[in-house]
């Protein structure tokens, strides 16, 4: 019997199951390996205000007790990868824990805002995750927005600002940067721009219309983590991420008048 990969992500809930833990869980499924979850925060989306957000952040206390429970295991995890955080606090005990276990393959997804809302989470969260976990992350995968806070460069507008973007986040630390541009760099193309401290990989897909995408920068992250745990390369890793996503994106379909998430499974079923 083969040796099964455990994943394990540390992130929000989102109970519409398009995003945060409950996609990257699914995104773990389809890689086939062993998905784990700490929740961070718990988002909900009110349908009497516009569908507006919520974040509740959970007790730091409780979050360690959490990981705890999912690093008690007789094997230590193959990939571990963060989402949603909510709290200073939170972010300290993350970085703690990966040091005290000495885990490795660390993919940070710095979110900083839920999709389709503007309010980014406490600033001092962003800093810290700036500053605790950039550093010591395998892969890192910041959004446009998320990749102009962390740069200092503020709102990226082409494709030679996005390298400079990713080159100044691998100086934080980082060994590998790949920067989600999506459609806002191109209007036919979902651009994304990796970079590994010596070179640049520009990677393209056709952008896909009507394009629901609610969970989609969570999946691409669990699935470089599954990359990662199932022997992937970083780039490599990376390179398949895109082609999941892809065709979730493709296959995604509309929730509600508000959330339109992607399919998870869609890579394995449409063949």
């Amino acid at each position: 019997m083969r040796k099964i990969a455990k994943t394990l992500t540390i992130a929000g809930s989102d109970a519409s199951g398009g995003a945060g833990l409950e996609a990257d869980l699914k995104t773990f499924t389809e890689y086939g390996t062993y998905g784990m979850a700490v929740v961070t925060t718990i988002a909900t989306m009110d349908p009497k205000n516009e569908w507006k957000h919520n974040v509740t952040t959970l007790p730091v206390d409780l979050v360690k007790e959490q990981l705890e429970t999912a690093l008690a295991g007789d094997e230590q995890i193959s990939a571990m990868k963060t989402g949603m955080i909510g709290s200073v606090e939170i972010v300290k005990l993350i970085k703690e824990t990966i040091l005290e276990y000495n885990l490795k393959n660390i993919v940070i997804d710095p979110v900083l805002a839920c999709k389709g809302e503007d309010d980014l989470l406490n600033p001092e969260t962003a800093e810290a995750i700036k500053k605790e976990l950039i550093p010591i992350a395998t892969v890192v995968t910041p959004n446009l927005i998320e990749a102009g806070i962390f740069s200092g460069l503020g709102k990226l507008h082409d494709i030679e600002e996005i390298k400079n973007a990713a080159k100044i986040i691998h100086g934080l630390g980082a060994e590998h940067v790949v920067i989600k541009g999506g459609k806002a760099v191109d209007s036919n193309l979902a651009i994304d721009v990796y970079y590994d401290g010596n070179s640049y990989a520009i990677l393209k897909a056709e952008k896909i219309t009507p394009s629901h995408t609610h969970g989609a920068g969570c999946t691409f992250a669990a699935a470089v983590t599954s990359g990662l745990a199932t022997g992937l390369s970083p780039k490599e890793s990376i390179i398949e991420a895109k082609n999941f996503v892809t065709a979730a994106i493709k296959h995604g379909f509309k929730f509600n008048k508000f959330v339109g998430p992607v399919f998870h499974s869609a890579s394995r079923i449409f063949k």
